[in-house]
């Protein structure tokens, strides 16, 4: 396979655009599958895991490659990779992007530019990604060209260049009409084309838009616009061959028609794919030298050179154990070649190299630069590395890692799960970097990703790859207490039960410290009132009761305690004793300084469409925030930020998008603690008691 007829193309748009079922009808009308394959039956090939079929959505990237032959006779691979539209999965089009030389953006006929449209298409721009448009769904009822033509025109401007006209509406609609070549396919029941003149009803419309797309195509090319603009008549394939330059570029986005289940347009797409569309050798790779922030270096898809490969997506698979797709920056990969992680040195043997199309393993003996493929039983390669030859360190740059800003906490079932849980969490952060663990001083083990939806799935995949069964609460506010004056106390302890008893006084004084100092212990003890080897262990009493919890039973912090006096028996008098004392009065002493609980507050950082911004700043005042400020954005969009209290915004990423519509994002992060209303404390106390006790 040469580099030169190699196209990645990325499907991405809006959910229920129709990427899936397009990525069938590509494969179907290439040959690779004998039958249609439906998502409501569960038999595409792009969606094959169990949460998938049964959500009826993507839920990860899919590669699905396919050969294809153009009109002129050349042979191509095209590595389709269906894309999640979910919001919850952003991630998947994150690692789809990141191999993808052409994003093919999947618009509705019937719904239009919807706003997983112009996420993607914001994030193609910032990629510098080329970008195409096939408007699907054309067959369907309330499916209008035209209207969504004028939606992306005006969403992304006057660079979206038509290259087709539906022949027939709606149900109604049986072909497509080339702009470029004025020829008309039209498809009988079968999906069979026949090319001929456009039909009458839009023959003069050809005509009108040719003159129009010809002159956005030629203005990217001094001169071929000097010839279109002296009268002369550019020919298809030289309106195709400055396409290419302009597609490339970003310059232009040929925008075609489609409908996958009638089969109508969908060999006409995958020649624009193959003849539009640029190769891998078009779009060199940034990477940097030696280390993340090392000096930058262009890498060439060239299959002469180095071999260099970057493993963007990493499945477990039940048969055969981890499965590392890669794409081919440069070089030629062969089955049983060693390679090194280019970061940390290990070796990793490419034993067994295959093509994944949906479920199915497809045998290769080598893949050339550009090309997708995969391997099993890399053991130190997660997604995001490189491998390369012995003695080249390089830096691929991954995608950023999206926020997650939904959390559960995890508890297993049964002592087995227990035991398996923390290496199955981390198998499934290896399948899906998007998640993350942590634990928090509450000792409960938290897993976070993107939205309710994407730990659901998580949670279902850690019971059906793992045999890990979990259930979950909710993730437990870390609040505090402090005080808010000076208060003394004494710690006593005399007990006696026949032999040596236990005797311990302490005199204890408390004082507030400024908010985030810390706490400290001051030894104030004269005339050995307490022994020396005491003291150890009355500081260690009163940290220990900090620890445990002051008033309401949460952690104490910013209090000066000192031990300024105290009594000892030479007989009855321990460390443990001391231990004991020094808790109990600071428990006393605690109750008579005038506690509080803290809370944390976090730094709120929103974007929304400006016409949104009063509704979100009053959403924000009723959780208790505080609007820090305001600022406009480029693009119509607003910035919001606020102090917000986190007990508030545990199920902000949820409700934002329900406020919006899918438009808005956040971010958040502690930023510091303060008090909470006293109207709260009983519930806060009594909700924390019961999560320990249950």
């Amino acid at each position: 396979m040469d580099t030169a007829t190699i196209r990645n193309v990325a499907l991405v748009g809006h959910s229920g655009a129709g990427k899936t079922t397009l990525a069938e009808a590509l494969l179907h009308r290439a040959g690779v599958v004998p039958r249609l394959g439906r998502i409501e039956e569960g038999t595409t090939v792009c969606d094959t895991e169990p949460e998938e079929i049964k959500r009826h959505i993507s839920l990860s990237p899919a590669v699905a490659p396919f050969p294809w032959t153009t009109p002129d006779g050349r042979e191509y691979l095209v590595n389709l990779i269906d894309t999640p539209g979910y919001a919850d999965f952003a991630a998947g089009v994150d690692a789809a992007l990141s191999v993808a030389d052409l994003a093919l953006v999947v618009v509705s006929a019937v719904d239009g530019v919807e706003v997983g449209t112009q996420i993607v298409w914001k994030q193609c721009e910032q990629l510098g990604i080329p970008r195409m448009v096939v408007v699907t769904k054309a067959d369907k009822p309330r499916a209008d060209f035209r209207r969504v033509l004028e939606q992306m025109r005006a969403a992304f401007g006057s660079s979206v260049v038509p290259l087709q006209l539906p022949i027939g509406e709606e149900e109604a609609f049986r072909g497509v009409a080339d702009l470029l070549s004025g020829e008309g396919h039209t498809y009988d029941g079968d999906g069979k084309r026949t090319t001929g003149a456009p039909p009458d009803d839009v023959a003069d419309e050809v005509k009108g838009l040719y003159e129009e797309v010809a002159e956005e195509i030629v203005s990217g090319d001094d001169e071929q616009l000097e010839r279109y603009l002296s009268g002369e008549t550019l020919s298809a394939g030289e309106l195709v061959g400055a396409l290419v330059h302009e597609v490339r570029d970003g310059s232009d986005f040929p925008v075609v028609i489609a409908s996958p289940i009638t089969g109508v347009g969908v060999d006409r797409l995958a020649d624009y794919l193959c003849e539009l569309g640029p190769s891998p050798a078009d779009r060199p790779v940034t990477v940097h030298a030696g280390t993340p922030d090392g000096p930058e270096t262009e890498v060439v898809a060239d299959p002469a050179g180095d071999p260099l490969l970057y493993v963007f997506r990493t499945v477990a698979d039940p048969f055969v154990g981890q499965v590392s797709l890669f794409k081919v920056l440069s070089g030629t990969v062969k089955n049983e070649d060693r390679l090194v992680n280019a970061v940390t040195g290990t070796e990793e043997r490419m034993h067994g190299l295959f093509r994944l199309r949906g479920k199915e393993h497809v045998n290769a003996d080598a893949f050339v630069a550009g090309d997708i493929g995969a391997v099993a039983k890399l053991t130190a390669t997660p997604t995001g590395s490189a491998l390369a030859k012995r003695g080249m360190t390089v830096h691929v740059p991954a995608p950023a890692p999206r926020p997650t800003p939904y959390a559960l906490a995890l508890k297993p079932v049964t002592q087995a799960d227990d035991d398996k849980l923390s290496s199955a969490l981390q198998r499934l952060v290896g399948e899906d970097p998007s998640l993350k663990i942590d634990r928090n001083d509450a000792g409960q083990t938290i897993l976070r990703g993107t939205g309710d939806t994407h730990i659901a799935v998580a949670l279902e995949r850690l019971a059906r790859k793992f045999g890990v069964n979990v259930t979950t609460e909710d993730v437990r506010i870390a609040y505090r207490e402090t005080i808010t004056r000076t208060a003394e106390a004494e710690g006593k302890l005399k007990k006696q039960s026949g032999g040596h008893g236990q005797f311990a006084v302490c005199q204890l004084r408390i004082s507030p410290a400024a908010r985030g100092e810390g706490s400290s212990f001051i030894d104030s003890i004269v005339g050995g009132a307490i022994p020396r080897n005491f003291i150890p262990a009355v500081e260690k009493g009163v940290m220990e009761q900090m620890a445990t919890g002051g008033v309401y039973g949460f952690p104490v912090v910013d209090v000066k305690v000192e031990c300024y006096d105290g009594k000892y028996h030479p007989v009855d008098s321990s460390e443990m004793a001391f231990r004991t004392a020094a808790s109990m009065g600071l428990k006393e002493a605690m109750a008579k300084a005038g506690p509080v609980v803290l809370e944390p507050i976090s730094l709120v950082t929103v974007v929304v469409p400006q016409e949104l911004q009063g509704d979100i700043m009053g959403d924000l005042s009723s959780r208790r925030g505080r609007i820090a400020g305001t600022s406009s954005l480029d693009g119509g969009l607003s910035e919001i930020q606020a102090m917000v209290p986190e007990a508030e915004i545990s199920r902000y990423v949820m409700d934002l998008r329900s406020l919006t519509g899918g438009r808005g994002t956040f971010t958040a992060e502690f930023d510091h603690y303060d008090v909470l209303p006293s109207h709260l404390v009983e519930k806060v106390a009594a909700e924390a008691k019961a999560a320990k006790e249950g």
